[in-house]
């Protein structure tokens, strides 16, 4: 059916479904005003369909599998077979189940929903191209527009996603067979989440990594956990190599790396995952129209209430910036939409947890030593081992530790690192402390259930008064 070139208006028009913009949306329409969203792909955008949801998922189903066929020490003997068909169908429900409720929330609460692409004509009106071959325009004026286009994939020299050997992220989550053999590039969180789940169902995985390191952006002796528990499920590190090209080779791919020496090696493998990062997607909006240029890396600029330079035109997610993280996004929407209702919202960034679901997991929030150092502060710190955990040694999960960082002149809770069994759980109580303003003390005091994975913040918060019970003090 052919639309025609047809004009609407609304008071906010959010361009982008994933978590930053219908949370924006929806807050907007709590507020009472007439609100529009425009997606293109699908709603819930790369978090909910390419991205955290799928990738949990399909994390979970591996490790499930790993556990149960590695558990002859609890007396447990058992030879798990992966069903990758099966376990995608199950991983697509799942997906589904949360998209229909994201467009179901939107409409329950009033957002008007369209399919499409949009582009700015003017400050005050987006063009949507609405998506197939004679889906016709459509003009929506708006008094004030709210970005969230989110970001895509970077493809590097030589891998093109378009290439059937060649994965992104979203193409591995999508794979109904376990390659045999797999190189991954980038030894980022994506890279290292995903190498350890393909080396738990069976693949043989190559991880090549340009650093001399994985997850460059944690404390060596966090990632030095993950890595060597990578290592033992038998991923293979080469660090200081960069992929520069691949050749089929008639039952495979061969991998190409080159050092920054010139030295050159090469890997075979069925596939090869490309994931050294991503890049803000802005490009599709003609933002010159209205005058509103990104960064030299697409990010928008923003101020503490998600506004660009161009006052009615805000910018949330991945868009406004690292971290580019779900939840990130959707306290920024949140932000913005009340912004645009007249209420007094402002971003407050130092509290914003970050978790990687490797094995073990890392959760980290607030400050490192170094940085609270580095920001003038005394530090104070205070760990927990996880191999004095009880509950962590009845899951049979000791590696890691819970690590606490203070201010030593004033006992606030500045920071914690977390690598552990369900850090990206744990670190959410240190979240609320920071978020309060809770003081080192504050954690020690506060009785934790016992037998659980919890209670090492509270020991680790002893540990930091040289207090603690069932560790020896710093």
């Amino acid at each position: 059916m052919v639309m025609g070139d047809v004009a609407t208006g609304t008071d906010v028009l959010v361009i982008g479904g994933g978590p930053g913009g219908y949370v924006a949306a929806i807050r907007a329409a709590q507020h009472d005003l007439d609100v529009t969203l425009v997606e293109r792909d699908a709603y819930g955008g790369t978090c909910l369909n390419h991205g955290c949801i799928p990738s949990k998922a399909f994390i979970t189903a591996a490790d499930l599998a790993h556990e149960a066929g590695n558990a002859e020490a609890m007396g447990i003997h058992a030879d798990p077979a992966v069903d990758m068909a099966g376990l995608a169908a199950w991983k697509d429900d799942v997906v589904d189940q949360l998209t229909s409720g994201v467009e179901k929330l939107c409409k329950a609460n009033g957002v008007h929903l369209l399919e499409g692409t949009a582009a700015f004509k003017d400050d005050h009106t987006a063009r949507i191209a609405h998506g197939g071959e004679g889906q016709g325009m459509e003009s929506v004026e708006f008094e004030e527009c709210i970005v969230a286009t989110g970001s895509r994939p970077l493809e590097i020299p030589g891998f093109s996603f378009a290439d059937e050997p060649v994965w992104a992220s979203k193409d591995a989550l999508a794979a109904e067979a376990v390659p045999d053999e797999l190189v991954v590039v980038g030894a980022g969180y994506i890279g290292m989440e995903l190498s350890t789940t393909f080396a738990k169902v069976g693949a043989d995985v190559t991880v090549v990594e340009m650093l001399d390191s994985a997850l460059p952006a944690y404390d060596e002796d966090v990632t030095r956990v993950v890595r060597s528990r990578a290592a033992d499920l038998g991923v293979d590190f080469q660090f200081g190599e960069g992929a520069s090209e691949w050749h089929e080779t008639g039952d495979g791919i061969e991998v190409v790396t080159e050092t920054d020496e010139g030295e050159t090696a090469s890997y075979d493998a069925d596939k090869v995952l490309v994931a050294v990062g991503r890049e803000p997607v802005t490009d599709t909006l003609e933002l010159d129209t209205i005058g509103l240029e990104p960064d030299e890396n697409g990010f928008l600029a923003t101020d503490d209430r998600a506004r660009t330079e161009v006052d009615h035109i805000y910018a949330v997610g991945d868009v406004a910036g690292e971290p580019m993280l779900a939840h990130k996004a959707s306290a920024e929407g949140v932000v913005a939409a009340e912004t645009t209702a007249g209420e007094p919202a402002a971003l407050d960034h130092q509290a914003i947890p970050a978790a990687v679901f490797t094995d073990p997991e890392i959760g980290t929030v607030g400050m490192t030593e170094s940085e609270a150092a580095d920001a003038g502060y005394d530090p104070v710190v205070g760990e927990m081992p996880m191999r004095a955990s009880g509950r962590a040694l009845t899951m049979n999960e000791s590696e890691g530790f819970v690590r606490l960082v203070g201010d030593g002149e004033t006992g606030f809770l500045l920071g914690a690192q977390i690598v552990a069994p369900e850090a990206s759980e744990l670190i959410a109580e240190l979240g609320l402390a920071i978020e309060l303003g809770a003081t080192i003390e504050d954690v020690a005091s506060t009785i934790h259930t016992h037998p659980t994975l919890s209670e090492a913040t509270m020991e680790a918060a002893e540990n930091a008064m040289e207090q603690a019970i069932h560790t020896l003090n710093r």
